[in-house]
């Protein structure tokens, strides 16, 4: 290997690839598996690609988990209570986060999960000396019990029992209760501060992690290829992007902020990369001044050849271990941080430094919600593909369903194997929901082996999926009738339909909050008696985060006007426990509106996922005839996007009948 390493060009001896394929091995998974290669060379020869895929292989194996038993999680929760007495704290709390506050985490910051099994994408645990308790939201009571041991962590509801209330009863006074403040942001320390207070008790950041400090076989901090994100699907490029910034902040009078969302950095910097799952992020730090210099920490190992050059010589490239003295070097200096993103940790070293802290939104994120032109055009191409993959799907599904045999985990990786086979396909944008009868009462439910379901006849089968292309993010939820819906099914389907059609056509004027809309898509359901406990709409990114602010749709106050560009989900729902669960979803764009005689500047929704919404389960007599033709004219567009992709006749025979107009 050192010859042909040698050959190629590259800068790395033998024992530096070994700990380069560690952290490839701690990223996302990419779909091609020789992709992290160009890390090593820039044009690695045949030969070389076969040496470092053995050399990976080799080293996966060498360095693959612990195998889990009877007492393995009891064993990991003595080893971090025997970390905590070693720090001199009397517990310490383990949130599923990182230092980056992603929904997704790489491998090296599943804690929660090492710790206690949960697979789940949001949860504490605190671990005392005496007690342990998980807490997870309604999302994810039933998968708590299944994945938890119950005799070692206390099952508790994260919203109505947070973990400051628990700790409140929990701790004794004159106990210290330990948290890393990497890993949650100021708000979320006042909140634990209130809690152990009540206790009598003191709250301190810990030097080093316990839990860090008990995982044997810990994954290494990921190392995805980072690549450059074209032109021709950012539609601004990164210098530009650079200089708005600078200007606003100027035009503040701040000097600087600090930028910790891995989103922001792809989106200001054009580029993205592998370190998370099914969302492209690159893993860094940044600190952007007022006149648009940038710098930025990462792994200068993750970065392809030519991302560099790319960067430009306005962005300079730092070690991440120089972040904290960087900075240190803010004293005296106006710096913006955006404290719901945040971690604690900045805010305690630029206190320390003498910095002037402002706390205010990271300044990407809202420019990063109003696409331009060309990232739109760029959603709506890959939403016609997508829904390519979804009718080859629902096709699929009408004619096997009938048979018998069908479980969730076996449909849902039916669909992905559709959509890879697109063009620019590149991943799922999250872990689909796919869920049978009972289990899509659970909004957010996962499939596993040991809650899966079939899809049998007299039930309804829900998949809210959604995937990753270089020119877009989708997210699609259809509601499937398998065999003949009850009328109540009926009923609470059309009743959902009607919420859904609502909001796709409303009409608002300018200013208006996504929290103002939020009844449209609600009172077809109130009107029978019922609800949902989810947010209506979050918005998406462009080959970015599938959630993404500051624009939402929710019952909750909200001050941020749903503005010209900004990509949102359109998604009610409605869910019986025990018995079925409903939800409808396609993504909107916010648009202009030019209407006649208008007295204000008004706004409204641009529809661009296209995919037949299930016509078994409507009830005609409870549709207006206005919702009827907006059903009409919707499956109308679907056919004439999707039918030029669909060769087979057995599936443009299924598209025919499934958009076939309501009064036919």
């Amino acid at each position: 290997m050192a010859g042909l390493l040698a050959k190629a060009g590259s800068v790395y001896t033998v024992a530096e690839i070994r700990s380069l394929i560690a952290g490839v091995l701690g990223s996302a998974e990419e779909r091609d598996p020789e992709a992290w290669c160009v890390l090593v060379a820039a044009d690695p020869s045949p030969a070389l690609v076969a040496q470092l895929l053995a050399l990976r292989d080799d080293i996966a194996h060498d360095e693959a988990p612990e195998p889990i038993d009877a007492g393995t999680y009891a064993r990991r929760l003595a080893a971090v209570r025997a970390g905590c007495a070693r720090l001199g704290i009397d517990g310490f709390l383990v949130p599923r986060a990182d230092e980056f506050q992603n929904e997704y985490v790489p491998a090296a910051n599943e804690r929660l999960q090492w710790l206690t099994g949960f697979k789940g994408s949001a949860g504490n645990a605190i671990v005392l000396a005496d007690r342990a308790a998980i807490f997870v939201d309604g999302r994810y009571t039933v998968q708590v019990r299944a994945e938890v041991d119950g005799a070692l962590y206390e099952y508790r509801h994260l919203i109505t029992e947070p973990p400051e209330e628990w700790l409140a009863t929990a701790l004794k006074p004159g106990q210290r209760f330990g948290y890393d403040a990497w890993l949650l942001t100021p708000a979320q320390v006042e909140k634990l501060k209130t809690g152990v207070a009540r206790a009598g008790a003191e709250l301190v950041a810990v030097a080093s992690n316990p839990v860090d400090a008990a995982w044997e076989r810990r994954p290494a901090a990921p190392l995805g290829p980072v690549r450059s994100h074209a032109l021709e699907f950012s539609g601004k490029s990164s210098a530009d992007k650079r200089r708005e910034i600078g200007e606003a902040l100027a035009a503040e009078k701040r000097d600087a902020t600090v930028l910790t969302m891995a989103d922001s950095l792809a989106w200001l910097l054009n580029i993205r990369g592998a370190d998370a799952p099914h969302t492209p992020l690159a893993l860094g730090l940044a600190i952007l001044d007022k006149e648009g210099q940038v710098d930025l920490f990462i792994d200068r190992r993750k970065l392809v050849p030519g991302v560099e050059a790319h960067l430009g010589n306005s962005v300079a490239v730092r070690p991440m271990a120089e972040f904290g003295p960087a900075l240190d070097a803010l004293t005296g200096k106006t710096v913006q941080v955006d404290p719901a993103t945040t971690a604690a940790w900045v805010f305690d070293r630029l206190e320390q430094a003498g910095a002037t802290m402002v706390r205010a939104a990271d300044p990407c994120k809202l420019p990063k919600a109003l696409k331009n032109p060309v990232e739109l055009e760029g959603s709506r191409r890959a939403h016609r593909r997508d829904a390519g993959a979804m009718v080859h799907f629902l096709a699929w599904l009408s004619a096997e369903a009938p048979k018998g045999g069908l479980t969730e985990i076996a449909v849902s990786d039916q669909l992905e194997a559709f959509r890879a086979a697109g063009d620019r396909f590149r991943d799922l944008s999250f872990p689909s929901i796919s869920a049978a009868g009972p289990n899509a009462a659970l909004p957010h439910y996962r499939a596993a082996a040991a809650t899966e379901r079939p899809l049998e006849p007299g039930t309804l089968y829900l998949i809210d999926s959604g995937a990753q292309y270089l020119d877009g993010t989708t997210d699609i939820t259809r509601t499937v009738a398998i065999g003949e819906p009850t009328a109540e099914m009926k009923d609470r389907y059309t009743r959902v339909l009607k919420g859904h059609i609502g909001l796709a056509m409303a009409r608002f004027p300018k200013g208006t909050t996504g929290g103002a809309l939020d009844v449209l898509a609600r009172l077809p359901l109130w009107q029978a008696g019922v609800n949902f406990d989810h947010g209506t709409g979050h918005g998406v990114g462009s080959y970015l985060g599938v959630h993404e602010g500051p624009q939402r749709i929710a019952q909750f106050a909200d001050t941020q006007a749903l503005m010209p560009g900004m990509i949102i989900s359109n998604e009610p729902g409605y869910y019986k426990e025990g018995h079925y669960g409903i939800r409808i979803e396609n993504l909107i764009v916010v648009t202009e509106l030019d209407l006649p005689g208008a007295e204000r500047e008004m706004r409204g929704f641009e529809t661009i996922t296209f995919c037949p919404i299930d016509r078994t389960p409507i009830e005609l007599s409870l549709m207006t005839a206005d919702e009827i033709a907006w059903l009409d004219a919707y499956h109308a567009k679907t056919r004439e996007v999707v039918m030029p992709q669909i060769e087979d006749p057995a599936t443009r025979a299924w598209l025919e009948a499934a958009t076939t107009p309501l009064g036919a």
